[in-house]
This record gives C-alpha cells, sequence and structure tokens, in this order.
C-alpha cells in the first residue's frame, strides 16, 4: 500500500496504513493491550492500539517520538502509570 503525504493524518483508521510493518515495543502481561508503532516511509511514526487494530492512528514526527522518549526516560510520564514516586 502506497500512502501520500496529504492522506496520512491524526486519527486515521490505522487499517489504512496496512498490516505490515506494525511493531510492540511495549508489550507487557496486560493480556495483550499493548501499543503498537509503525514507521512511515517519510520518518514519521504511526502509533495505534493492538486490542483495536481498525482503530484511530496518532500520527508523529521523528522529533516528536524523540522528545516523548527522552521525557519518559527523565521520569516526565512516571505519573501517567499510577506509580509515581512524588
Amino acid at each position: 500500500m502506497t500512502i501520500t503525504e496529504g492522506t496520512v493524518y491524526n486519527g486515521m483508521p490505522a487499517s489504512d496504513l496496512g498490516e505490515q510493518g506494525w511493531e510492540r515495543p511495549w508489550s507487557g502481561p496486560n493480556g495483550g493491550q499493548c501499543v503498537e508503532t509503525k514507521q512511515l516511509a517519510d520518518g514519521r511514526v504511526a502509533v495505534r492500539q493492538s486490542a483495536d487494530p481498525a482503530g484511530p492512528a496518532l500520527i508523529y514526527t521523528p522529533e516528536e517520538i524523540t522528545a516523548f522518549v527522552a521525557g519518559v526516560k527523565q521520569g516526565l510520564a512516571d505519573h501517567l502509570t499510577g506509580h509515581s514516586a512524588h
């Protein structure tokens, strides 16, 4: 499936991005409820919920993903887990 720049947008059906190339970098013991990512041809990253593979995909630039991962490593997202040390 070939996708042009204008057809990839936040909230689009993840199934429109095809089924090949999705990965589960953060898989865990939560019954298969995982975040899946897909590197797009233009360098952006699509994110979807594995439990709803046809549901909406969020599309991020490489810079946005880099900032998010850096923030997670710095503990800036710890409050989202319910295990905050604060």
